[in-house]
């Protein structure tokens, strides 16, 4: 018997696993060829509606699919790769729940395990923040916001003041696509009940965008603006305490003062998942695996990657394409075809996809987007987004039901219900009451410069 192994769960798995099947499904289903996936989430997460669970839009369940319900014929591993030996070509791992090494041998090896954000470089952001690409991170954040609403009445917004409550202030971390979607979800989500700061490093938001598409970048602007969304530029988030997000640019160039929040979310660039056992092999400077143009890693035979975790270059302009769902759908697709070509003893072909556009939401029927170099913007922008994603969300069943729920939104208003009451530790006593923490400062209090906090550029 011959077996694939592929790591991870998202977006290069799938579609590799598809079009592999596509093509050799009669092999797997006599049992000649064996697909073995192994993901540390025994469900995909589809992050292109991730603005709308935020937003209270869409339900979390819809974004998740059971990997066995999406991959049917390949044997699915809940569990983590502990190291690959490429020369013996074997994977050792660990199931969910046990403490038991397992090995298995491959003819072939995806590493689809994708990117995640640099936590570390942050102080206290694993444990006082929320960022996107973990396990059941969004899930939480969710969770988070609506139960935080639910302890916080209307009418004591109109008391005391929004930007005068710690509870009700949300930091978001990052100017690029990201970080601007996700801040415009969480003032939505608020209603006006919410204090949304949007910090970010550079000079000016989505850096990316208003190079290529300045027009664009205004629009995003603006909605940032209708909905509340206050912005501060030159401003890095340095650290996350229980009291709330410390800020450097702020009072000054290098001197950090603290923000008090009771939620503060990081969208501060990914670096790859790195599998132990695969640190030898071709990466470039930022970690990421060097790839030959059939999506091969380079000088690593039988071992493939695309996606975040790996540099793959455009076939015309020779960059490396954006570590977006896009590509990493696309890439995957193509694998999984060269995989068949591979089994079937056939030479590969290189990966020709040359790219669609770019979309981000901002609120129902307001979006954003280009495609093949033509700008749109509101309802058409928003309906193209949602139709594309549609399009590649993993069964039929799971996009029929998001078409349902947003069709049910623009009908009645009606979202996702706030949890019935907010326990006091979600809360993160914002308002200062906290001071284990005796080395940060207190609400408005300068930090002296080089008092050892660690900087991140957003």
């Amino acid at each position: 018997m011959t077996r694939v192994v592929m790591l991870g769960g998202g977006y290069v798995t799938l579609h590799a696993y598809a079009q592999l099947v596509r093509r050799l499904g009669h092999r797997v289903r006599s049992g000649e060829l064996e697909i073995l996936v192994i993901s540390a989430d025994d469900c995909h997460s589809f992050h292109g509606f991730t603005g709308e669970v935020v937003a209270g839009i869409l339900p979390l369940e819809r974004t998740r699919t059971p990997l066995a319900r999406a991959m049917p014929l390949a044997t699915v591993v809940h569990g983590r790769a502990t190291h690959v030996d490429t020369a013996t070509r074997t994977v050792s791992f660990v199931r969910h729940g046990s403490r038991t090494t397992e090995q298995v041998g491959y003819a072939e090896l995806v590493l689809g395990t994708g990117g995640q954000e640099p936590r570390s470089s942050v102080p206290g952001l694993a444990e006082h923040g929320f960022t996107l690409r973990g396990v059941g991170e969004i899930g939480g954040l969710a969770e988070h916001l609506r139960t935080l609403l639910a302890g916080l009445p209307e009418r004591e917004a109109a008391r005391v003041g929004v930007r005068d409550d710690p509870r009700r202030r949300v930091v978001v971390a990052g100017g690029g696509v990201a970080g601007t979607e996700l801040a415009a979800a969480v003032a939505d989500l608020g209603g006006g009940r919410l204090d949304v700061l949007l910090v970010h490093g550079g000079e000016q938001l989505l850096p990316e965008l208003r190079g290529s598409h300045p027009r664009l970048a205004d629009q995003v602007e603006l909605e940032l603006s209708r909905l509340g969304v206050r912005t501060r530029l030159g401003t890095r988030l340095t650290r996350v305490t229980g009291q709330g997000a410390v800020l450097t640019g702020e009072a000054g160039p290098g001197t950090p003062t603290l923000h008090p929040a009771a939620t503060v979310l990081a969208t501060i660039g990914q670096v790859p998942v790195v599998v132990p056992g695969t640190e030898d092999l071709a990466r470039d400077p930022g970690g990421r695996l060097l790839t030959d143009p059939d999506l091969s890693v380079v000088l690593a035979p039988g071992v493939w990657s695309a996606g975040d975790a790996a540099r793959v270059l455009h076939p015309v302009t020779g960059r490396p394409v954006a570590t977006n769902a896009l590509w990493a759908i696309k890439a995957g697709a193509h694998m999984g075809r060269n995989l068949a070509r591979r089994l079937q003893g056939r030479p590969t072909r290189p990966f020709a996809y040359r790219g669609l556009g770019q979309a981000a939401s901002y609120g129902l029927g307001r979006s954003v987007a280009e495609i093949y170099g033509l700008e749109l913007t509101g309802g058409a922008a928003w309906l193209l987004r949602v139709t594309f994603f549609l399009r590649f969300m993993p069964t039929r069943r799971g996009a029929a039901a998001v078409a349902r729920d947003l069709a049910g939104v623009l009908l009645t208003g009606e979202r996702v219900p706030e949890a019935p009451e907010a326990p006091e530790h979600v809360l993160r006593e914002a308002d200062g009451q906290r001071a284990e923490e005796r080395e940060v400062p207190r609400p408005g209090e300068v930090v002296p410069r080089g008092a050892g906090l660690a900087t991140w550029t957003t």
